[in-house]
């Protein structure tokens, strides 16, 4: 897994400063195995359960980042959990490769979403080209897509999904990190006051 892709969002989910409800999410990892997982960061991270283990209706979001054994055709039952997710209308977040998962079996066909080119997603068989947006983060219903390049969009998106902090944080949030401006650290600071 890439860590750059979903690091704004755990950070963010974890971390209850600026947080409209504190503590309400908890991040909980998992794995396909219970077997620990190098990031392409280098970051150890022990899955706090497995796959087989996961319940939809025990999670407010499925978030898949990004990573080398997504462009193998690997991750298959992360994908098939990501559908599961959705079909019961819990909210999944897809960001890079993962959005090659869910398009592999199906779930970008009728969907509006965005991945890192429409020419990436080709490559999978998909044939939802005609519902590729070109944008860095898409949100359809339940569903969240994003571009490698758009970690930053990619956490607003789920913030916002997840009612993480009220607009005007997030709206002061998003303009910082995006820009560096520091004129939304203090407007950060307000809307949280």
């Amino acid at each position: 897994m890439v860590d750059s892709e979903y690091g704004y969002a755990i950070a963010g989910i974890n971390n209850p400063m600026f947080q409209a409800t504190p503590g309400k999410f908890k991040i909980k990892t998992v794995g396909v195995s219970d077997k620990p997982v190098t990031s392409a960061g280098g970051l150890r991270v022990e899955p706090d359960m497995t796959l087989a283990q996961l319940k939809s209706g025990d999670s407010a979001m499925l978030i898949l980042p990004g990573g080398a054994l997504w462009e193998k055709k690997g991750n298959g039952e992360a994908a098939q959990a990501a559908a599961g997710f959705l079909a019961n209308h819990i909210p999944v977040a897809a960001i890079c490769g993962a959005t090659a998962g869910l398009a592999r079996i199906g779930l970008l066909d009728e969907i509006a979403h965005t991945s890192n080119s429409k020419d990436y997603l080709m490559q999978t068989g998909y044939q939802g080209a005609a519902s590729y947006r070109d944008e860095p983060s898409v949100v359809s219903g339940k569903l969240i897509t994003a571009a490698a390049m758009s970690p930053v969009e990619f956490a607003r998106d789920i913030f916002e999904m997840l009612g993480i902090y009220s607009d005007k944080v997030l709206a002061a949030w998003y303009g910082l990190y995006k820009t560096g401006d520091a004129k939304y650290f203090a407007e950060l600071m307000k809307a949280a006051g």
